[in-house]
């Protein structure tokens, strides 16, 4: 019988950008199996209604339960703030949750050198106001401003990155008044670390840009930690699948990841 510390880390996320997530947990936890599923078929999820994100949030964490996974990591931002209390009731004590809010939060409000943050997400994730609310619940003195930037999605998902047009977008985004005099920004979207060098560039790496990635990474090795689920195998597997698979996602994966993957196709909705 396996051992429970052996059980798989799920990671899910609308399409690619969750591998930032995926990436980060397999450095900090080179001894975790992993399960990644990217809903290709259904993104970006940040255009989607509540209930349809939840919807397909939940059917996913259906999934990765069924795969025996220890843990659920909701690798989207959009899903974490709109979907996470559903995922919580669905996952009951099967398994732990990680959302990738959450631990962000709490790193920039405990930071004292931060006075205006920023926040840039999808029109799901900025529409909810979880991250104003949580930021500004832990420490009232940080004043934060949120902004929707829903082109960078489709941007980088469909490959305009280090070029002309991803500046240009970027450079429209960026210089909105929202995010001027900012001491920090949160990339509240998986996608973005991937142009976090552009973002860093257009404010002449005069502002922090906060990739939640790592962040996520150490506070999950901290509950496994403390729940004595630690996994240390020398050879874990990873299995990466996707619910509509392209040769572009394939590609684009690599830069993720860090690493070829293979990719395999579940359609969770048949």
């Amino acid at each position: 019988m396996q051992d429970n510390s052996d059980r798989p880390i799920g990671v899910f996320d609308s399409g690619v950008g969750g591998l930032t997530v995926a990436n980060a947990i397999r450095q900090v936890l080179p001894g975790e199996n992993l399960i990644y599923f990217g809903d290709t078929a259904h993104l970006p999820y940040g255009d989607k209604s509540r209930e349809t994100v939840i919807a397909y949030s939940t059917r996913i964490t259906r999934f990765l339960l069924e795969q025996q996974c220890k843990v659920i990591v909701i690798a989207c931002n959009t899903a974490s703030a709109n979907a996470h209390e559903a995922i919580l009731k669905e996952t009951g004590n099967k398994a732990l949750v990680v959302d990738v809010i959450d631990p962000v939060t709490e790193y920039v409000a405990l930071d004292s050198s931060y006075k205006r943050i920023g926040v840039i997400g999808t029109k799901g994730t900025i529409n909810s106001g979880t991250y104003v609310t949580k930021i500004i619940s832990r420490n009232p003195h940080i004043t934060v401003s949120s902004l929707a930037t829903p082109m960078l999605v489709p941007m980088i998902e469909e490959g305009f990155i280090f070029d002309d047009i991803s500046n240009a977008i970027i450079r429209s985004y960026l210089s909105r008044p929202e995010l001027s005099q900012i001491d920090a920004l949160i990339l509240g979207c998986t996608h973005y670390p991937i142009i976090k060098n552009q973002i860093s560039r257009f404010f002449n790496f005069e502002v922090d840009v906060i990739d939640s990635s790592r962040i996520v990474a150490n506070h999950l090795r901290n509950l496994l930690i403390e729940g004595d689920q630690l996994s240390k195998q020398s050879k874990p597997l990873h299995r990466f699948l996707v619910s509509d698979f392209t040769d572009y996602f394939q590609a684009i994966s690599r830069l993720f990841f860090e690493e070829n993957i293979v990719l395999e196709k579940v359609n969770l909705w048949n």
